[in-house]
């Protein structure tokens, strides 16, 4: 596998032909998994054919000083994130500031690193140091998200939303449509616990594998892939995205329920900025109102 990149002139323009990004980031083995940060500059990527790593699949990072400059050499994110063990699918929060990852088991058939619940966890790295003059940044020890999060399956493939109050993955646990699943969570607030996850739910989930989720920046697309089985790499895999649609089941005349409710975190009322909303009523939930006053409520199914 690797790395590709596919560029369109605005959302509403269809995607162009994919591009690849060149035997700098690219070897003869596998590179895959990337999450690009939220100013474009920092590319994080999965690889096992690079060289100076720790073990079967480290995490990488590849920079670039503007967004029309080609991305320079690969640094290996280090001994305190990697380990002998596999470390794949990176994904840095919008802040830059946390850094999620999974210990998978590929198809080569590696244990997981020590501390987890199972077939693949989740964790998450915090940047102890943020780039002072002089001084590089440094990762801090792996947390595990905990059994919340992690079960005895494999769970992998974490996204953050840019607000850090949903988190996506995609898990093969007890409760899912067929091989690997998209489930995700949510907490109130960052200082607070993540909930139980929830599976995503058909359309999105199917019999196959439903893989590795991405959300765009202001929460209203889901991006995964789709296919056969990924953890043997069997079969055809698609990449998709599906709209993510806030629920306002108010009109005009109900402005004055998210009045009354105004500062509050009330579920009904709070739908904006992000279709989650955000945990407060405000001023954005109005703009979301006043979008979707004369949008038809189907029924849930």
């Amino acid at each position: 596998m690797d790395l590709w990149v596919t560029k369109r002139a605005s959302i509403d323009d269809a995607w162009g032909e994919p591009v690849h990004l060149g035997s700098d980031l690219n070897t003869s083995n596998f590179e895959g998994t990337p999450c690009i940060s939220a100013d474009s500059l920092s590319l994080y990527f999965s690889s096992n054919g690079l060289p100076g790593g720790s073990g079967h699949c480290d995490l990488w990072k590849a920079s670039r000083a503007t967004r029309s400059e080609p991305w320079g050499p690969p640094e290996n994110l280090g001994p305190i994130v990697n380990t002998s063990y596999n470390e794949a699918n990176p994904y840095i929060s919008a802040d830059g500031l946390s850094l999620y990852f999974a210990d998978v088991v590929a198809p080569w058939d590696t244990p997981t690193r020590p501390g987890g619940y199972g077939g693949g966890d989740i964790w998450v790295s915090e940047l102890t140091t943020t780039g002072r003059q002089g001084t590089e940044p440094v990762w801090g020890p792996p947390v595990n998200l905990g059994a919340t999060i992690n079960s005895s399956a494999c769970d992998a493939a974490p996204c953050i939303s840019s607000d850090g109050l949903m988190l996506f993955f995609h898990s093969e646990r007890i409760g899912g449509h067929g091989g690997s699943d998209i489930w995700f969570t949510r907490h109130k607030t960052s200082d607070e616990p993540w909930e139980e996850p929830v599976n995503l739910g058909p359309p999105v989930n199917t019999s196959l594998d439903d893989c590795s989720p991405d959300i765009s920046a202001d929460g209203k697309t889901l991006y995964f892939f789709s296919g056969g089985n990924a953890r043997l790499r069997s079969g055809n895999f698609d990449l998709y995205q599906a709209p993510i649609l806030p629920i306002v089941d108010l009109n005009a005349e109900d402005m004055c329920i998210i009045v009354d409710n105004w500062g509050t975190d009330e579920p009904l009322c709070d739908i904006g900025p992000m279709p989650w909303g955000d945990g407060v009523v405000d001023i954005q939930d109005l703009i979301v109102l006043a979008e979707h006053l004369f949008e038809e409520v189907l029924p849930v199914e």
